[in-house]
């Protein structure tokens, strides 16, 4: 896979850390002639056997085949982004770009019984809803209701092959423009801007001296 020149995140740890902050992912497979995406939530494990991601979708869709067909799947993390001026560098004359942050992981897809499922159903529920106040968890539904309800969808296990990730932050900018790029960001009133912004302010230290 390529890798963008200044901006591929080399840690794996910071790699893993923004995958279980972003964990609404776009999953993509393809049955050889057409390809499919699903937006799920997964749950993200590191252990000894490797990193694996798991999370559900609808039996009997387009999406369900094409993976029964083809198990290697694509699977997105998508951070914030945001659009950088060109009229904030050191040097004019250019044109503007876009910071974003990003992970690609490749993998292959294996599919949960009923049973699995409902395991994968109350450790995600339980993941999701331990912050509330009254947490609500598979474990105290109705069975019948858990019952119905897995019969239309497919647990899934995926275990990471590739894991590349982008984090794109003017890191190939000097650092009166760099600081430049943060203030104007940390200015707007845009939640993923700020975001942007921080995180580039975080970084900084370790990308200039003096």
């Amino acid at each position: 896979m390529y890798k963008m020149p200044h901006f591929t995140e080399e840690e794996k740890e910071a790699t893993v850390a923004f995958m279980k902050a972003h964990p609404f992912v776009t999953l993509v497979g393809t049955d050889g002639l057409r390809s499919a995406a699903t937006q799920v939530p997964v749950l993200v494990h590191e252990g000894q056997d490797g990193l694996t991601l798991r999370g559900h979708i609808m039996r009997n869709t387009d999406h369900h085949k094409a993976i029964l067909a083809i198990p290697e799947v694509l699977v997105l993390f998508t951070g914030p982004q945001c659009y950088v001026s060109s009229s904030w560098y050191k040097e004019r004359g250019t044109g503007g770009t876009w910071n974003y942050m990003t992970v690609q992981a490749r993998g292959r897809l294996t599919f949960d019984d009923e049973r699995g499922t409902v395991e994968l159903l109350s450790d995600l529920t339980r993941h999701f809803e331990l912050g509330q106040r009254q947490p609500e968890l598979v474990e105290n539904m109705p069975e019948e209701y858990v019952n119905n309800n897995v019969k239309a969808i497919s647990g899934f296990t995926i275990a990471v092959t590739e894991l590349h990730a982008t984090f794109k932050l003017s890191q190939n900018k000097d650092d009166e423009t760099y600081e430049r790029i943060v203030r104007e960001l940390s200015e707007l009133n845009d939640y993923a801007a700020n975001e942007i912004a921080d995180e580039m302010v975080r970084r900084r230290p370790g990308l200039f001296t003096g």
